[in-house]
């Protein structure tokens, strides 16, 4: 069975009333392209409404194309489609090529997670997954040549189950679930014919030549089982008094330190990556005091750290905790204020004002990058990546609250405890 005959349908969701209507990034991603293409902000801004107000009912997925029944507020009921293109056989073909090179990316996708790399090396080979700019089309009964509030409404709708099941996505560029799932296994999985089914590489052979002729190589083996944690540091305690300036206990927590970071890359080359745990610029002495302290040390390793990190022990304190929330980015929205440039005060005015319909949004003070809730504890950080940071007001201090969102208001949820 090919993805051509197959469709799904999924029961209207509950009224999406003080949530973010995407998650993950990939529903992020498919919003951008509603919201960057639509010429009619204020539809757009409408179809939101509608979704808070529970008017769209069950959403049907077939490849090419999406369909509800969107009720309006007076009433009527309209039929809103929204269509994308679907992939080729020969762009499967090779999508499933790029797939099958990472058992990363199976197991992210059986997890409901669509790994990052697999969209971005299906791009670098010209195939798109997720939408751009103009590739959602519109069409919708009530006579409206772009998107109206209707087919919005579908499309944040739509990202709702997308954050759910990133099959959905799979299945409107032309393939089901099931039938992915097998074509994907046949690629994997080659019967054992005997001894004469393979020919040895020749010896000397190009590795580029060998790698292209996959089919003449048996299987690759199995992965060995992982271990969960990493192991143990070794004992520095001896008989030898170690050299004035050196503890053992502080040489034995960074190499525990060193045998975690092992692990956690050689997890990520095995499994689904982080792109967020990357590091794209060599850190501090200050910052890397920070990355150790995160580690948990004994008080007296942390009152080490600290001192070199040019902290106190409270100011440790919160820059680990803006660490373990979001790394250097997060320790810098921490502690580096920041003149908000014209250009990226307007796009953080412009987040502010979709994030909450009219007389939801409230009250916002703001002072260089951060932006302080009237009356309550909270404030919002603005990154200079263009994410929001969520702060609580904790004993005269404001501390890190959360992860960062593009959304203010997911970012703001979390500080004030939102539905």
């Amino acid at each position: 069975m090919t993805g051509h005959d197959i469709g799904r349908t999924f029961e209207a969701l509950p009224p999406a009333s003080g949530r973010a209507f995407a998650g993950t990034w990939w529903g992020r991603a498919w919003l951008k392209a509603l919201e960057d293409a639509a010429l009619d902000s204020v539809q757009v801004k409408a179809g939101r409404g509608l979704v808070r107000a529970g008017a769209v009912g069950a959403v049907s997925v077939r490849p090419g194309r999406i369909t509800a029944v969107v009720q309006d507020r007076d009433g009527t009921t309209h039929r809103a489609d929204v269509l994308l293109r679907e992939l080729s056989e020969e762009q499967w073909g090779r999508l499933l090529g790029i797939a099958v090179e990472r058992a990363g990316h199976v197991a992210a996708l059986l997890d409901r997670v669509m790994p990052l790399d697999l969209v971005e090396d299906g791009a670098a080979a010209g195939i798109e997954l997720l939408p751009g700019l103009g590739d959602l089309e519109a069409e919708c009964d009530c006579g409206a040549w772009d998107h109206c509030r209707h087919t919005a409404a579908l499309c944040y709708q739509m990202a709702r189950l997308l954050d759910q099941d990133p099959f959905v996505l799979l299945l409107l560029r032309g393939r089901g679930e099931r039938a992915l799932l097998d074509e994907l296994q046949a690629r994997t999985t080659r019967p054992d014919d005997g001894p004469s089914s393979h020919q040895a590489a020749p010896e000397g052979v190009d590795a580029a030549d060998a790698y292209a002729a996959g089919d003449i190589l048996p299987p690759l083996p199995d992965l060995p089982e992982l271990p969960e944690q990493p192991g143990g540091p070794p004992s520095l305690d001896s008989e030898v008094p170690p050299a004035p300036g050196v503890q053992a206990a502080s040489l034995e927590f960074l190499a525990a330190q060193a045998a975690g970071d092992a692990l956690s890359l050689l997890l990520d080359a095995v499994g689904p990556g982080h792109p967020e745990r990357a590091v794209s610029r060599e850190l501090t002495l200050s910052e890397d005091a920070v990355r150790l302290a995160a580690g948990g040390p004994e008080e007296e390793i942390a009152v080490r750290l600290a001192a070199g990190s040019g902290r106190d022990r409270e100011g440790l304190a919160l820059a680990v905790r803006a660490w373990r929330h979001g790394g250097a980015a997060a320790l810098s929205v921490l502690e580096d204020g920041w003149a908000v440039d014209p250009e990226s005060l307007a796009r953080a005015r412009a987040a502010l004002e979709a994030a909450w319909d009219e007389g939801e949004r409230p009250r916002l003070h703001r002072s260089g990058n951060r932006w302080t809730v009237a009356g309550t504890p909270a404030q919002l950080r603005l990154g200079r990546d263009g994410r929001w940071w969520p702060y609580r007001e904790e004993k005269g201090r404001w501390a890190p609250a959360g992860v960062a969102s593009t959304d203010p208001a997911t970012a703001l949820e979390v500080v004030l405890g939102g539905d």
